[in-house]
């Protein structure tokens, strides 16, 4: 029965965040789909461009960065009954990520083609990208808020309430979509720019709900830090600084997972619009894996610092031990239809008559089934080491893993070689059995050393 217990408990935090990422992921794949309707692989190539360089910088400085340190130190407080430090820490960290934010915000409204032009855009690529991003930058300055308030929220054992943000979201974001881009009920006819503003209205509303939340409901408020007196500035830079030294091996981590991933996708579109589209769909369809490794790494990190606050290691190694077999299960399944279904759930996102971009996305796909273990491994360890307050091993193996092998081989086989886009995916299995076993490897070295060091005290 105490078993049962446990699993529960991961579930209770898991579920929430499988639910809102694989929202997030309906949004992507709606967006897209539309998108695709739409405009054919020029349209998908725009707004998927444009869209992988906008999430790799708010994942950089949101949910992988500042987030995961607010995560892993609210639920470190709370497991150590300190209320007032986890509010301190929350309200800190929130005041430098948008600091943060503002500057990049600047950065994509004034320079969009200059993002695009070295990303190898070209023609009318080039400009509907450029207007995509130009818009969406309001939508990144509060991806990156809304990713920091809801870092607080998990701290707290809360993973309920960024779902039903995102509901909201996904409710906003793919009826505008329905409405601007196609042109319907009487608005406008405005395509990949329609797209772009249903996206800033969705993350506006998004991050208005979870505001409201935070300073209507939660024990966390981020009132706290307009009244601390400047005597205490000394203390509140130690605080500053323990944030950041969880914050910048996160950021770096995701900086170098996200940046390699950028880069190949760089390389990708020398291979043309064809083999760019089929990847970037493929991209697309796996992303559903992504969101329960996801959302079991997210139990993993709350559960680690809860149980890591308690000093109850045993208990710790317990429950992430529950949340990886969970992931691997599940993402095993959904490797499994990849492998069933690759040209039926390719063709949902294009239109019929593209059949080579079919033919092609479909065998990234069946490739990418062979990577779903090793990724559920790299996901969830990951986030259990971040939980522990361990950034710097995950942010190390990335660095490896992403730098020194896979982006490498992609270079050599795509760049040079000039073979097809399904090599980078076989590149893929290989990089992610390393990343995942690695992490593994370090995970039970550290914590066995807990467990052994509870033992002689």
């Amino acid at each position: 029965m105490e078993r049962l217990e446990k699993y529960k408990k991961v579930l209770k935090l898991a579920l929430p965040a499988v639910g809102e990422m694989l929202l997030y992921m309906l949004i992507w794949t709606v967006d897209t789909l539309m998108v695709g309707k739409y405009g054919g692989r020029v349209a998908v190539s725009a707004v998927g461009l444009s869209g992988q360089i906008l999430y790799t910088v708010s994942a950089i400085f949101s949910a992988m960065g500042i987030g995961v340190a607010l995560t892993s130190l609210v639920s470190r407080k709370i497991g150590e009954e300190n209320g007032e430090e986890a509010n301190i820490y929350g309200s800190i960290g929130f005041f430098m990520g948008v600091a943060i934010s503002l500057v990049l915000g600047v950065l994509f409204f004034t320079l969009p083609q200059e993002f695009l032009k070295f990303a190898n855009a070209r023609g009318e690529v080039l400009l509907l990208g450029s207007i995509y991003l130009k818009i969406s930058s309001f939508a990144l300055l509060m991806t990156i808020w809304r990713g920091l308030l809801n870092g607080i929220i998990r701290g707290a054992q809360n993973t309920k309430i960024p779902l039903y943000t995102t509901a909201v979201m996904t409710v906003v974001n793919l009826g505008l979509d329905y409405l601007l881009i196609f042109g319907k009920m009487g608005f406008p006819e405005m395509g990949v720019k329609g797209a772009a503003i249903a996206t800033v209205a969705a993350n506006l509303v998004g991050f208005l709900y979870t505001m409201f939340y935070l300073q209507k409901y939660s024990c966390i408020s981020l009132g706290l830090c307009m009244g601390i007196k400047s005597s205490h500035l000394l203390y509140l830079k130690d605080k500053w600084w323990e944030i950041m030294k969880i914050a910048l091996p996160a950021s770096f981590q995701e900086g170098a997972i996200s940046i390699s991933r950028l880069a190949a996708v760089f390389i990708i579109m020398i291979l043309g619009e064809t083999a760019f589209s089929a990847n970037q769909i493929a991209l697309t369809v796996e992303s559903i894996s992504f969101m329960p490794g996801w959302g079991f790494a997210v139990a993993a990190t709350s559960l680690a610092g809860l149980k890591i606050g308690e000093k109850n290691y045993e208990e710790a190694e317990d429950m992430i031990g529950i949340c990886l077999q969970m992931g691997i299960v599940v993402m095993g399944v959904i490797a499994f239809s990849f492998v069933l279904f690759p040209e039926f759930l390719i063709s949902l996102f294009i239109k019929i008559e593209e059949k080579e971009v079919i033919s092609l996305g479909a065998t990234c796909l069946m490739i990418a089934s062979l990577e779903q273990i090793p990724l559920a491994y790299s996901m969830i360890v990951s986030g259990a080491l971040r939980g522990m307050g361990d950034t710097k091993t995950p942010f190390y193996i990335s660095v490896f893993s992403h730098w020194f092998i896979r982006l490498p081989l992609i270079y050599y086989l795509i760049y040079l070689k000039r073979y097809p886009v399904y090599y980078v995916w076989i590149v893929q299995i290989f990089h992610w059995i390393i990343d995942g076993g690695l992490l593994y490897i370090f995970y039970k070295k550290k914590i066995n050393a807990l467990l052994k060091y509870k033992v002689k005290n």
